[in-house]
């Protein structure tokens, strides 16, 4: 027997998204959503609210990361969702984070979490505060790389359980993506 819960915004997993950007005079700012996903090959799009400090350095620099939380920084990147950027301007140093700048787009890199998306913004509803980032280039620390490719086991993201507001660490691998079905053919 199954219950129901009504309309919830509950997925699993629902990864922890740092979406970092720089401020007007250039300092960086940082923000955890928990509501976002790949939304196309080249989209990421994510549930931003229009009253961040985020959102008014979206609109005026149209460029994001995306640094996924891990379990080495769950209290830096809890703590970075529990204040605001409006009243607390120092949040991302505070979190003991050091910005780097990307490359690709402008916005900082978080230099403690080693895989980003570096995005331009495609667009943002202040309406529904969806928030829709080209991706641009993704790129990851040698240190969670095995063979030249990210290894979730080295990364080690954490993900949003929203039913009972905890982090949760990614498990082990149990099949082959585009395989394991083939046992059904």
């Amino acid at each position: 027997m199954r219950k129901n819960f009504g309309a919830k915004p509950w997925s699993y997993p629902q990864p922890v998204l740092m979406i970092a950007t720089y401020n007007e005079d250039d300092t960086p700012d940082i923000m955890n959503a928990a509501w976002g996903g790949i939304s196309d090959n080249d989209e990421i799009s994510i549930a931003v609210s229009n009253t961040h400090k985020t959102a008014d350095n979206l609109l005026k620099r149209g460029s994001f990361t995306v640094s996924f939380a891990d379990v080495a920084h769950v209290a830096e990147c809890d703590y970075v969702g529990l204040v605001s950027g409006k009243k607390v301007p120092d949040k991302f140093v505070r979190a003991g984070f050091h910005a780097v700048k990307s490359e690709f787009v402008d916005a900082p890199l978080v230099a403690e979490l080693p895989m980003a998306l570096e995005c331009r913004v495609r667009s943002y509803d202040t309406d529904t505060d969806i928030l829709r980032g080209e991706i641009v280039n993704v790129c990851a620390d040698e240190s969670v790389l095995t063979d030249g490719k990210i290894d979730p086991a080295k990364l080690r993201p954490i993900v949003f359980d929203p039913v009972n507001h905890t982090y949760l660490e990614l498990g082990a691998k149990v099949g082959d993506a585009f395989s394991e079905g083939n046992k059904l053919k």
